[in-house]
């Protein structure tokens, strides 16, 4: 792994009371139904079923005043999704927010990463080992 996978980086998420959440994993969704332009082919991408994914894209759908997704059904041409205006303003309203929230703590995290124990054995990696 390089040396970037280990970077202390926080993880924002956006809770919408009562039950619903904006985080990493809806934007990827969403950057990679923008790259594929289809539901299925970016839930295979982040291993989920389509299932899965479908459920995700209709959370987000519900979640707002306006889509971020449309999709087509199947046909001659075959189904397809596309991220709409406003699901691409979401993108980049959400990776904006994730720089702020990381420069905003950047000397933190900076005092943290001095102070990390590199030798330390994760609890992930004692499970594997047992």
């Amino acid at each position: 792994m390089r040396d970037e996978d280990y970077k202390l980086h926080p993880v924002l998420r956006i809770d919408f009371p009562p039950d619903d959440r904006l985080g990493r994993g809806k934007i990827m969704l969403l950057e990679l139904i923008r790259e594929t332009g289809s539901i299925s082919a970016a839930g295979r991408a982040m291993d989920m079923s389509y299932r899965r994914a479908w459920l995700l894209v209709d959370a987000l759908n519900r979640m707002f005043k306006e889509p971020s997704v449309e999709s087509q059904r199947g046909g001659k041409q075959g189904g397809g999704a596309a991220v709409t205006a406003f699901g691409e303003m979401l993108i980049q309203r959400f990776r904006a927010m994730e720089a702020k929230a990381c420069a905003a703590i950047g000397d933190d995290l900076d005092w943290l990463e001095a102070v990390r124990n590199r030798n330390a054995v994760s609890v992930e990696e004692t499970a594997r080992h047992e």
